[in-house]
């Protein structure tokens, strides 16, 4: 399928996707959510890729919320956040309003020295509609959640950093060898294991410990069953590079 908004490729079972902005006018935030919708769907039965990383997340790239009627009513982080594989973050501008959530809809995030995080819809008298309210304070704590949404404040990525908004700071030339040497490192591992690890984290913040604690002890069994269990067992034994297949 070929997309107007996005980019894509995959590259040694890491898929790349890329946000596209236009040349002149904002992008067509509606056309973005059917084509994320769609490519994300295809990665995640497709099976060619382990790990996402999604790039070009910036203040310009989405309508401000709120200046199109129809953009509150859609979700352009859902897609992201439906993915069961790990996605990384790579953050080369400013994460502002819609596209900080998306970025918190990614599983870790990296960012460049310069790049500033904020909801400034106070300001204009709306809230955020994509997620924001809900996975920031998860996130960094209710009480700094609020002040960020509150006050419409800017922080900057070393306070992002320290209150573990992003997981890693670079300078702007190691951006991408970073990110595809993260991604690369967990495409290496088993594909099972990288799904049911994020799945026993985000579903067991929503649970009561012992809940919690019972979904992980099921997952892991779980994965006592697979392919890829023996395999990383055979591996270790042979002190070799494992080969998972998924399975």
């Amino acid at each position: 399928m070929i997309y107007q908004t996005l980019s894509y490729e995959i590259k040694e079972r890491v898929a790349l996707i890329r946000i596209t902005s236009p040349k002149t006018g904002p992008l067509n935030s509606d056309q973005l959510t059917d084509e994320l919708t769609d490519l994300c769907a295809e990665i995640g039965t497709s099976g060619e890729a382990r790990v996402v990383i999604l790039g070009n997340i910036g203040e310009n790239t989405f309508f401000e919320q709120g200046n199109d009627p129809g953009s509150a009513l859609r979700s352009i982080s859902e897609p992201i956040a439906r993915l069961d594989l790990p996605v990384i973050a790579s953050i080369d501008e400013d994460a502002v309003g819609q596209g900080l959530e998306l970025a918190l809809a990614c599983d870790i995030r990296v960012s460049v020295e310069a790049s500033r995080f904020g909801f400034p819809h106070i300001h204009k008298g709306i809230i955020p509609s994509d997620g924001g309210t809900q996975r920031l304070p998860r996130l960094v704590g209710r009480s700094r959640a609020l002040e960020m949404i509150l006050i419409g404040e800017m922080i900057d990525a070393q306070e992002a950093y320290r209150l573990g908004l992003v997981n890693e700071i670079v300078p702007p030339r190691d951006l991408a060898t970073v990110v595809m040497k993260m991604a690369q490192e967990m495409a290496s591992k088993g594909p099972i294991a990288l799904r049911y690890a994020k799945e026993a984290i985000y579903k067991g913040m929503d649970m009561t410990l012992e809940q919690g604690l019972r979904l992980e002890a099921d997952l892991y069994l779980l994965i006592h069953t697979s392919k890829d269990r023996t395999e990383g067992i055979s591996a270790f034994r042979e002190k070799r590079t494992p080969k998972f297949e998924g399975k």
